[in-house]
């Protein structure tokens, strides 16, 4: 068998087990590994290269190395999913750096940290006044989970007391210039209404790049030609003047009208659709 055949085969079926042995132990991100799994992928990657290239005086050799580096990770992996014993050996814990507002000097030193790291860190998060941090962990992937003090905190709409409704997710409807039945059907929605909303813009569905529309119906539109500005529909801004103007239609009514019966029908009225505006001017107006 010519050289570059046997080595063009090697390569092959190595890159089909290192593929396959990639996916065994899920969707970890890189920025999650531990150091334990940066040498272990240095050292597979060392032994599959001198494999392919035939470094090796033996075959048998090198695919031994391969088995044992790629079980016994494999099995701590999977034995760490199952107990925390095992997965503080193999990943370590976290550490606890700040705590109710105060540096833990031991613990620094014991993640090998200096003080000037742990401001760069905080600084990463936005934090550039140690006084504003309540807890900091340091996770077993090297980041820096940080807890700012509740008067420091950005303000929700739970600390305001505020009650807000949930909200989906926006469905892609329109990719590449052609439209997407499926995301339209999610939503309760169909071509013909998609076509009314880009007919209000301006634009046809094969000019548009990326098409979104939320849950309340508000559509988002990247067209292909950036140079090309696109009117947002103001769907939701005309509904509410809509309501607004009916509101005081019926005030008027209720005023100028002489039956009392009517009177207080109109006013009525009013009242329950000025409630209505209330609640919904957050939703509408934002």
């Amino acid at each position: 068998m010519p050289l570059w055949l046997n080595i063009a085969l090697r390569s092959t079926g190595l890159f089909v087990f290192l593929l396959l042995l990639t996916r065994l132990p899920g969707r970890r991100q890189a920025s999650r590994l531990t150091m334990f799994d940066v040498l272990t992928a240095i050292v597979l990657g060392g032994t599959t290269g001198a494999i392919s290239l035939n470094l090796l005086p033996r075959l048998e050799s090198g695919l031994i190395v391969l088995a044992v580096w790629s079980l016994f990770p494999l099995s701590l992996h999977f034995l760490s999913l199952k107990y925390k014993a095992a997965r503080d050996v193999v990943q370590g814990r976290e550490m606890v750096l700040v705590n109710h507002g105060k540096v833990l000097e031991d613990s620094l030193l014991q993640a090998r940290l200096t003080a000037e790291d742990l401001l760069s860190r905080l600084r990463t998060k936005n934090v550039f006044n140690i006084a504003d941090v309540e807890f900091a962990s340091l996770e077993t992937d090297g980041e820096l989970s940080v807890l700012l003090k509740k008067d420091r905190a950005p303000v929700t709409a739970k600390t305001l007391g505020v009650a807000t409704g949930q909200e989906s997710v926006p469905q892609t409807v329109i990719l590449d210039g052609a439209i997407m039945d499926e995301p339209l059907t999610a939503l309760g929605l169909n071509r013909r209404w998609l076509r009314t909303e880009l007919a209000k813009t301006g634009v046809a569905p094969e000019n548009v790049f990326i098409g979104q529309v939320d849950h309340t119906g508000q559509v988002y539109l990247d067209l292909f030609d950036d140079s090309v500005a696109v009117s947002t529909p103001k769907t939701r801004d005309l509904l509410f003047l809509t309501l607004k103007k009916c509101q005081a239609d019926l005030e008027l009514y209720a005023l100028q009208t002489g039956d009392p019966e009517s009177q207080r029908m109109y006013g009525e009225s009013s009242l329950a659709l000025s409630q209505a505006l209330r609640e919904l001017e957050p939703l509408l107006r934002r």
